[in-house]
């Protein structure tokens, strides 16, 4: 909330501090603030945006930005009129659309004497280690490079199963992917309100949030804009999954002049969601939020309680139920009696060697397969709680 005389000093110093340890931030800039109102991109915001991060750079930031605007940028070249609603369609105006927005942001930067270079992302990508590791290793050489990396999803060839759903979200598994220490996301409201400003106008903007609960996502609607995917409730998810990771996240405007420079220098814009102080290691930040999971466990109140109160691994003899279809080393969620999720983690055995083993002690194991690999369904150290 708003603060006021030494209670606002001190924030903003807390911020100034937080923020200022950042140097390889991620920025993600929404639909909304790259076009214009009568659609297609506005030109003239994107060099501004564009000259801004370039000022950020020169100050020794390393800056890598997740670019929404293919599908706007298409729509209005082939004069649509609409927006996209089947995923044919959307990967349609995408195909056209993303050489058009990769073109203006060559033509922007190239004006700052800038180098940037296209990164197009399915949520496939993430999930598979080794596509992950590729992935990093290629947006950290850009990095060393001075290059900057211009990340979208690849609209062209998603589908249903594997879409981020929204940029917001791809934005946040960048940051884990990168290793970056802020999270930025640049959209057309200057923050999270305690009500509606547009139906209220004595609403008041949250500068920092603590944890991002329900209790915050009871402040807003699921909306979504014309132009926009997510709303502020992506916003705020993908918030969280980055303050898992141990890094903070600043909503702020992006239609606001110089608005990354004011979020670096500290200044009380937008709102600032704060880190977790016992952060996930980047291996099972990508176990909970990278992988797609493929089936779930139902284990016992016992198992449960090992699991989250004592750190161990998880046994065949805990597991009742197996849902779905599932290979060794595929992500499974770990379901309580209450119907529950509290758990996820990377199985040692596959959906039908499970179904023959629960309910079964270690040491039953081989005699019932024949072989074992083994003791634990799934290693403590592949297993992250989700509560």
């Amino acid at each position: 909330m708003k603060a006021n005389g030494s209670m606002a000093s001190h924030l903003e110093a807390d911020r100034s501090s937080l923020l200022g340890q950042a140097r390889r931030v991620v920025v993600k800039v929404g639909s909304a603030v790259l076009t214009s109102p009568q659609g297609g991109l506005d030109e003239e915001r994107i060099q501004a945006m564009c000259d801004c991060f370039s000022r950020v750079q020169e100050k020794g930031y390393e800056l890598v930005l997740v670019s929404s605007g293919a599908i706007a940028a298409g729509t209005k070249k082939i004069g649509l009129g609409r927006k996209p609603r089947s995923i044919p369609e959307k990967q349609a105006a995408a195909a056209v659309g993303q050489a058009r927005l990769m073109w203006m942001y060559e033509k922007c930067f190239e004006r700052k004497g800038k180098v940037v270079a296209q990164i197009l992302l399915t949520r496939e990508d993430v999930a598979d280690r080794k596509r992950f590791l590729n992935a990093r290793n290629t947006l950290l050489t850009l990095l060393k490079w001075g290059i900057l990396p211009i990340i979208n999803e690849n609209d062209t060839v998603v589908t249903e199963e594997i879409q981020f759903g929204d940029n917001d979200c791809l934005s946040a598994l960048v940051t884990n992917l990168v290793q970056a220490e802020l999270l930025v996301i640049l959209t057309d409201t200057d923050g999270l309100y305690d009500r509606d400003p547009k139906t209220h106008p004595d609403a008041n903007r949250i500068s920092v949030v603590k944890e991002v609960d329900e209790r915050v996502f009871s402040l807003v609607d699921l909306t979504m804009s014309d132009v926009g995917t997510g709303g502020m409730i992506s916003k705020l998810q993908a918030s969280r999954t980055a303050a898992i990771y141990g890094v903070p996240t600043v909503i702020a405007s992006g239609k606001s002049p110089n608005a990354l420079e004011r979020v670096l220098g500290g200044e009380d814009v937008g709102t600032l969601i704060l880190p977790k102080e016992n952060r996930l290691n980047s291996w099972k930040h990508w176990i909970a939020y990278s992988r797609t999971v493929s089936g779930a466990l139902v284990v016992d109140h016992g198992a449960r309680k090992a699991l989250v109160e004592r750190g161990k691994s998880l046994l065949p003899s805990g597991i009742k139920e197996v849902r779905g279809s599932f290979g060794a080393g595929d992500s499974v969620s770990c379901i309580g009696e209450d119907g529950l999720e509290f758990a996820r983690g990377l199985v040692n055995y596959s959906s039908d060697e499970i179904r023959r083993i629960q309910g079964c002690k270690t040491s039953e194991i081989e005699k019932i397969l024949g072989y074992k690999f083994f003791d634990e369904v799934i290693h403590r150290d592949d297993l992250v709680l989700m509560i």
